[in-house]
């Protein structure tokens, strides 16, 4: 009896991820325009560096690596003051957080819907805007895998500093300045590894460096948001 209470729970907290999951993919699908504004920006950030670097092909092949994983650090920052203010600011959080579901799963599937709404596209665009930095073909698989690994990080990281302004009117600008600094070692780990790679060396320890951040980001950063939104509920 006890296991099928345990087995009906774990059904229906499966059930009401999946669904906080679908409600916010599609209010950003319905979001408009509004939904592209990072990946505009994330495509005119990395057209401009050619433009202003001229035709240095050397030097800007060298940093492009470093270009690409900045630009889709700061597009992404762009929609993370929205990840649960609406949610918040309505009154649906607050219901949210009295559900049998945990906390930390909400967190996660919000981070998850935001991954797929801001941080798949840059992955998808970045092949054609790499070659425009000049990249090898060799350098490019490797910068998507780094994207693979850092874009999810940088959302879970995005999602602590959410929920600490979550009750601040404008807190935008105060998220993006809790989030760059610890940002920065995952930025480093990824342009290193596309780096080893233009170089031809073993770029297996900063891809593990990278899992690393990710898996330690799976695991604290829904706790620290869980414990923050909490705060603000209060």
């Amino acid at each position: 009896m006890v296991a099928l209470k345990e087995n009906t729970q774990m059904n229906n907290g499966t059930v009401v991820f999946y669904s906080i999951f679908r409600r916010d993919l599609s209010l950003a699908l319905r979001g408009g325009a509004s939904n592209f504004v990072p990946v505009i920006f994330f495509i005119i950030a990395v057209v401009l560096f050619p433009l202003g670097l001229g035709s240095e092909q050397e030097t800007l092949s060298r940093i492009a690596p470093a270009i690409v994983l900045v630009c889709a650090l700061l597009a992404m920052m762009l929609s993370l003051d929205s990840l649960f203010r609406e949610d918040y600011d309505d009154g649906n959080l607050e219901q949210i957080s009295l559900g049998f579901l945990p906390l930390e799963f909400v967190v996660l599937a919000k981070a998850l819907a935001h991954w797929v709404t801001a941080g798949l596209p840059l992955i998808i665009c970045s092949p054609l805007l790499a070659l425009t930095l000049n990249i090898s073909i060799k350098a490019l698989v490797t910068l998507i895998f780094t994207l693979l690994l850092a874009t999810p990080t940088l959302t879970l990281i995005g999602t602590v500093g959410a929920s600490l302004t979550v009750s601040l009117r404008r807190g935008g600008l105060l998220t993006s300045l809790l989030v760059l600094p610890i940002s920065i070692p995952v930025l480093i780990f990824a342009s290193s590894a596309v780096e080893a790679s233009i170089l031809n060396l073993n770029t297996n320890t900063h891809l593990i460096l990278l899992s690393g951040g990710l898996i330690t980001a799976l695991v604290l950063a829904p706790i620290a948001a869980a414990a923050a939104l909490k705060i603000s509920l209060e």
